[in-house]
């Protein structure tokens, strides 16, 4: 079975600039995520899209293969979706490649681990689902705003009826925004990252954290320099 890794990672980051590059453990975040995928041992190969020169070098430099992103799909309202279709239909024209799954994972992930790449995989391949992600296991309270009511309305419990114990919660799944397995055709087919029968890899919370804003850098690197 033929697996392509697709690290998608853009120069421009209104955020962070240069995002992808910035380190944490004194490690770019692109590279963080390359060293993950290269300790898979059923992913066959790993490609990083980017429309940054900076990026692509620190890519070949840590022995991945890069593929440039147009300039048209790197922009700040441009899908994650857009750079692997382009990655796909640039690879299939110039080498015939088609592989069978792809495997789409984000730097700004930075605590990615071997386990939830090939964790992910292994849940699509093992319950022949179309599509997987990594969670995390999510047992809190959630409320949302009803303007109708001028209230605040409970969203997986009944505020207003005696509290249960947040153990008692239904066991509901956190999106980690890090790893994401599908197969090829089918994505192709939805251009989405979700379709058909979707399987889930969970993993521990103290992996799940995403780089968004300057101070989550700090946070990464402070969690980094405990671990």
């Amino acid at each position: 079975m033929e697996i392509l890794a697709i690290i998608p990672a853009r120069g421009g980051s209104k955020g962070i600039p240069n995002k992808n590059i910035q380190n944490v453990g004194g490690i770019p975040l692109v590279v963080r995520t390359i060293n993950a995928a290269l300790k898979s041992k059923l992913i066959n190969k790993i490609i990083v899209s980017t429309d940054d020169n900076r990026i692509a070098d620190v890519a070949i430099d840590n022995g991945v293969e890069v593929i440039k992103r147009p300039s048209k799909i790197s922009g700040d309202t441009a899908s994650s979706e857009l750079a692997l279709l382009d990655t796909l239909i640039q690879i299939k024209n110039r080498d015939n490649y088609v592989p069978e799954i792809i495997v789409f994972l984000q730097c700004t992930s930075p605590f990615t681990e071997l386990d939830d790449i090939d964790g992910t995989i292994n849940a699509l391949v093992s319950s022949d689902a179309d599509c997987a992600l990594t969670v995390t296991k999510f047992n809190h309270f959630l409320w949302k705003y009803d303007k109708n009511k001028g209230s605040l309305i409970g969203v997986n419990h009944d505020g207003k009826k005696q509290r249960k114990c947040r153990q008692e919660l239904s066991t509901q799944y956190l999106e980690t925004g890090s790893v994401y397995v599908m197969k090829t055709k089918e994505f192709i087919k939805y251009k989405k990252r979700f379709f058909g029968r979707i399987a889930y890899h969970v993993i521990p919370k103290h992996r799940v954290f995403e780089i968004d804003e300057p101070v989550d850098l700090t946070i990464s690197n402070f969690i980094h320099s405990k671990s």
